[in-house]
């Protein structure tokens, strides 16, 4: 895709929303780990707006997935009623403008500029812990609070897992996994017989942006959420798809610049802390601590192994791929106690 003229996509976008704005600059403003595009658009008449641009997966699921983040960023209770970016809408539809040729399919989508705060240090202590605990807790509540007046999802982790397994039997997919066509097959057929059996399909589907990094969202001087960006690996689902990512913040490892994905955070101490104090003001029930696991096994096999050449550069996707297969996938049986957590919950 390097030679795609993105520049010039964003300027026709632009064309395309509104012919009388001028552009005076356009800058780059892409995470330097993703694949993705982003980009801050100074205009003539001093306005700044932001566009998104995105290849990959299918422009219907793009459009549904912005559609409900825009319904449920006007839809949330005081305090949350500004963390949420807004799309642009043109008449009375979100604008959003698909560039397709016989060589590529590109989606834009425009965003108003957000104001931040502070980002989480790269450690917490233990009662910054605790106090993040109950910011996410109550997020969470107010997402729940507004999920039946948001617009209709067709995504389900079950459908994206199936989609996996017939990906792997085109030309392409056998291509791309041929070295390991075997071992995603039987964590695809995990999935599916391990969630049938909790019953996970009953878990309620709320709002949930899955990569909860630090450089996605900041937090106001006493740790509540004041702004959240960056919504590629947003669904409607359960709430527990947020709390791999939630271990990774309160890990003792910490932020780091070279990172990995092993499931050995959901084990430490510090999470089992940052439950707890979570659990107190948004309770968990033992059917939703025990799909910990399959969120997690899901996050491998979605976001690392289905998407990750499209979410990371090749040499960052690479090596987290291989790391999947070498490491993560056999550490989850492993590694995973889902009765340590619940007897510390008291489930």
């Amino acid at each position: 895709m390097t030679h795609i003229d993105f520049l010039g996509i964003v300027r026709e976008a632009v064309e395309h929303f509104d012919s009388s704005k001028k552009i005076i600059s356009i800058h780059d403003i892409s995470a330097q780990v993703s694949t993705n595009h982003v980009y801050r658009i100074r205009l003539q008449d001093h306005n700044i707006i932001i566009a998104k641009l995105s290849y990959f997966g299918k422009f219907d699921h793009f459009v549904e997935d912005h559609t409900i983040i825009n319904s449920l960023s006007n839809n949330l209770p005081a305090p949350y009623e500004n963390v949420l970016a807004r799309s642009l809408y043109k008449g009375n539809s979100l604008f959003i403008h698909r560039h397709k040729t016989k060589l590529v399919d590109i989606w834009i989508v425009f965003y108003r500029p957000m104001r931040t705060k502070k980002k989480l240090p790269k450690k917490l202590d233990e009662n910054q812990l605790v106090k993040l605990a109950g910011t996410f807790a109550r997020f969470h509540k107010a997402c729940h609070s507004v999920k039946n007046t948001l617009p209709d999802s067709s995504k389900t982790q079950q459908v994206d897992v199936k989609l996996l397994l017939e990906s792997l039997e085109t030309k392409e997919g056998k291509y791309e996994h041929r070295m390991h066509l075997d071992l995603i097959k039987e964590q695809c057929n995990l999935f599916l017989e391990n969630t049938e059996k909790l019953g996970a399909h009953k878990l309620d589907a709320i709002p949930v942006f899955v990569d909860w990094n630090i450089g996605n969202f900041s937090v106001s001087p006493g740790l509540e959420l004041y702004a959240r960006w960056d919504y590629d690996w947003f669904r409607m689902s359960s709430r527990m798809m947020d709390f791999y990512f939630f271990s990774r913040i309160v890990s003792k490892v910490g932020d780091q610049t070279i990172f990995s994905y092993e499931i050995d955070r959901l084990m430490e101490d510090r999470f089992i802390i940052f439950l707890k104090a979570y659990h107190e003001i948004f309770p968990f029930s033992e059917i939703e601590i025990r799909f910990l696991k399959e969120s997690y096994r899901f996050f491998l096999l979605n976001y690392v192994v289905k998407y990750g050449r499209y979410f990371f550069h090749e040499l960052f996707a690479t090596r987290l791929q291989q790391e999947a297969y070498d490491e993560h996938f056999p550490s989850i049986e492993k590694k995973f106690n889902a009765d340590k957590l619940l007897k510390a919950l008291g489930l």
